[in-house]
């Protein structure tokens, strides 16, 4: 374990030349510097975020869904039925048609019947709308809180300003109360994310998000172990700005409130252009690549930490280009097609692969129009995550 930690924690991959971490380990009176012991506090507050949120949205959201009349109810559930039911929890809970012709055969009853059947009953296991209002309200109220406490934190700090702060100096830099604050909220919300995803609404891209989180939390604590903090608080908080308008439209979606879910889809396209594909790569990958470049020099770790960041501005590029094709698709076919990642399958009588699409982007199906209700917000959800980091 000795000779592990001796080659983790070497320094000339994670200090500039010349620079030890006997030199942070004894700063002046008064003066605090990052460590990586400081991390440890994030995971007693993340298990604490984890109990505000079953409060909040027992006592908070769930009755703001019951007044906009979202009840915590399912679909129709699938009437019982023995092989049915043992070849959905055994075999597959999605035959394909030469299994569903042999069950037809089987029971004696029209294949479908069979396909309706087996679509009830995976809705029978997902969550209502209540459920997935409740989970987005809690997301919107977190990431409107923390964005709000980040931006006034960084109105006050003079690397807002002149980001060529985040490298003067470094990295004998000091960790200010509010800065540790930010930093340490941030990553354990991202930790009782990671945690709390197997309690939360599944969908198919599961690994993806958690890989999403994982790979958000050590990027959060690459940059506070090795003091980037500076500039790492501007990254959140550049993240942070379109996080909160993403959960307000699928707030709308739920609620059925079409036309503002549209207007909240525009603006959150124009924060996320704004955000990820201006402000990110001129403000802050031009620091974090040139400004440290002639301030500070190169060295191992700086060279993966721009890696990463370059990585998740090729990120931001591919989820623009899905989001706008949803927009494009939407204003030129006045209609989008169901998200992939649909939490909830048509309970309709009629066959699964019906045609699924709306006349907006947040809009219900047409009455008598067979599948879904297009879960437009739900796929912006999937192209822009994440979010962040």
């Amino acid at each position: 374990m000795a000779a592990f930690s001796a080659w983790f924690w070497n320094e000339r991959f994670w200090l500039p030349h010349n620079v030890t971490w006997a030199d942070l380990a004894d700063p002046a009176p008064g003066v605090e510097y990052p460590k990586a012991g400081h991390l440890f506090t994030a995971f007693p507050l993340a298990l604490a975020i984890f109990c505000v949120r079953i409060l909040f949205e027992r006592f908070i959201a769930s009755p703001c869904a019951r007044s906009l009349r979202i009840q915590p109810t399912v679909g129709r559930r699938a009437q019982p039925n023995a092989v049915l039911e043992k070849v959905f929890a055994s075999i597959t809970k999605n035959p394909d048609s030469r299994r569903l012709d042999g069950l037809s055969k089987q029971l004696d009853w029209e294949v479908r019947k069979v396909q309706r059947w087996f679509r009830q009953r995976r809705n029978q296991d997902k969550p209502s709308m209540h459920t997935k209002f409740c989970e987005s309200m809690w997301r919107f109220t977190f990431y409107l809180c923390i964005f709000t406490y980040g931006f006034r934190f960084l109105w006050q700090s003079p690397w807002m300003w002149d980001t060529r702060l985040c490298w003067y100096g470094y990295p004998y830099q000091v960790m200010t109360p509010g800065l540790y604050h930010y930093y340490v909220t941030e990553l354990a919300f991202y930790w009782s994310l990671m945690f709390s995803q197997f309690t939360d609404i599944k969908r198919k891209d599961f690994l993806i998000m958690f890989v999403h989180h994982l790979a958000t939390v050590s990027l959060i604590s690459f940059s506070y172990v090795n003091n980037m903090t500076r500039v790492g608080s501007l990254v959140m908080c550049v993240h942070d700005a379109s996080d909160f308008l993403l959960e307000a439209g699928k707030l709308a979606n739920y609620a059925k409130y079409q036309r503002l879910c549209d207007l909240i889809f525009v603006v959150f396209s124009v924060a996320f252009f704004i955000t990820r594909l201006v402000i990110y790569p001129v403000w802050v990958l031009n620091s974090t690549m040139f400004e440290s470049w002639d301030i500070v020099g190169p060295y191992p770790s700086w060279w993966l930490f721009n890696s990463l960041l370059l990585v998740l501005q090729l990120l931001h590029i591919i989820w623009f280009y899905l989001i706008a094709r949803i927009a494009v698709k939407a204003m030129l076919r006045g209609k989008v097609s169901k998200d992939d990642r649909s939490d909830i399958e048509s309970s309709s009588g009629e066959e699964c692969d019906a045609p699924t699409e709306s006349p907006g982007p947040c809009s219900p199906s047409p009455k008598g129009q067979n599948g879904t209700r297009a879960n437009c917000v739900a796929a912006k959800d999937g192209a822009q995550k994440h979010n962040g980091w």
